[in-house]
C-alpha cells in the first residue's frame, strides 16, 4: 500500500528514511553491543567483515570483539570466546562504517533487531539484538 507523509518542514525524506518520535529519538550509533545467534557453518572470528542489515539500512560492518558466549548445557559465560560456531549465542560488539538509527530490543523489537550477512557470500550468517548503542 502507497503512504503520503506530509511534513511541516521542506526536508530531503526518502524511501526507508526513518521518522521518529522527538519526545524518544532512537540513538544514532556506529558501535553496538548485541547478542547474536550464529547461523553459519563457518565460525565468526574476531575483526571479520560482515553486512548489517537493519530496517531498510544496509551498512559495512566489524565484528569488533567477542565478548563472550553462552555454554548452552550450563548457561554460563564464557568471556573472551575464540570463535562463534554454528549456533553459538554470544555478545558480539559491533563497529558500523556508517551510522545508523536503533533502539535497544528490549525497547522497540523492530528497530532493536539485525540480521548479519557474509560479505564474501551474500549468505545470512547470523541474527541479533540490539542490546546498547554507542555514537
Amino acid at each position: 500500500m502507497s503512504v503520503t507523509v506530509r511534513l511541516e518542514d521542506d526536508l530531503d525524506v526518502g524511501r526507508g528514511d526513518m521518522l521518529a518520535d522527538p519526545e524518544r529519538p532512537p540513538t544514532v550509533a556506529r558501535t553496538l553491543e548485541t547478542i547474536v545467534c550464529w547461523m553459519s557453518e563457518r565460525p565468526l572470528e574476531p575483526r571479520a567483515r560482515l553486512v548489517l542489515k537493519h530496517t531498510t539500512r544496509t551498512v559495512r560492518a566489524i565484528a569488533d570483539e567477542l565478548v563472550s558466549l553462552v555454554d548452552i548445557g550450563t548457561l554460563t559465560h564464557i568471556e573472551r570466546p575464540e570463535r562463534l560456531e554454528l549456533n553459538d549465542i554470544g555478545k558480539v560488539e559491533l563497529r558500523l562504517a556508517e551510522p545508523v538509527a536503533v533502539d535497544r530490543y528490549a525497547e522497540n523489537r523492530t528497530t532493536g533487531a539485525f540480521i548479519l550477512i557474509d560479505e564474501a557470500t551474500n549468505e545470512t550468517v547470523a541474527a541479533g539484538m540490539i542490546r546498547a548503542a554507542q555514537a
